[in-house]
């Protein structure tokens, strides 16, 4: 007889294995792929940071690349240390290189080097800092289950443009 009550009631806890089987792989898995969403977020932004501080080694140079100008030619080097993360029109849009001067800085406004921005031809003259970026770029999830909007990284560098051999003029932006 007790052979037959055993057997009754492995049957009734074989649908109930399945359905404690769903309660917890369910979990388990959006637990597994929002780690990995993290995860390559995080090297999304530290693989961005490597290529951003590349374009500033590049940019102190005042090299550049055959038929481009300085600007574009950093813009290359950067989307290039990206592994193709950032596709050549994303870099077009997404990295940014600026110019200041700092001996326009305001030091009665500290962190403030809006005023120091300098545009056009010379900006990138030996003395001023040069700070490259790659801003607003945005990762969509894998698995949408912890937030719904993608998440938005940027990243700077920047260094000092140190004087040219000879005093020669930098090259055009």
């Amino acid at each position: 007889m007790a052979c037959k009550t055993n057997r009754r009631r492995k049957l009734g806890e074989c649908g109930d294995t399945l359905v404690e089987l769903a309660f917890v792989l369910v979990p388990l898995v959006v637990l597994l792929f929002g780690i990995l969403d993290f995860g390559f977020a995080i090297f999304l932004k530290s693989t961005f940071q490597h290529a951003v501080r590349e374009g500033v080694r590049y940019a102190i140079t005042y090299e550049t690349a055959p038929g481009l100008g300085h600007d574009d030619s950093v813009r290359q080097v950067v989307q290039r240390n990206t592994m193709n993360l950032l596709s050549p029109e994303q870099a077009a849009n997404k990295v940014k290189i600026r110019y200041f001067n700092p001996a326009l800085y305001n030091p009665a406004n500290p962190g403030d080097w809006t005023g120091t921005l300098v545009t056009g031809t010379g900006s990138n003259a030996p003395g001023n800092i040069v700070e490259v970026s790659i801003e607003d770029f945005q990762w969509h999830l894998f698995v949408p289950a912890f937030f719904s909007s993608p998440l938005t990284i940027t990243v700077r560098a920047s260094d000092k443009m140190e004087g040219l051999p000879g005093g020669a003029a930098p090259p055009p932006r």
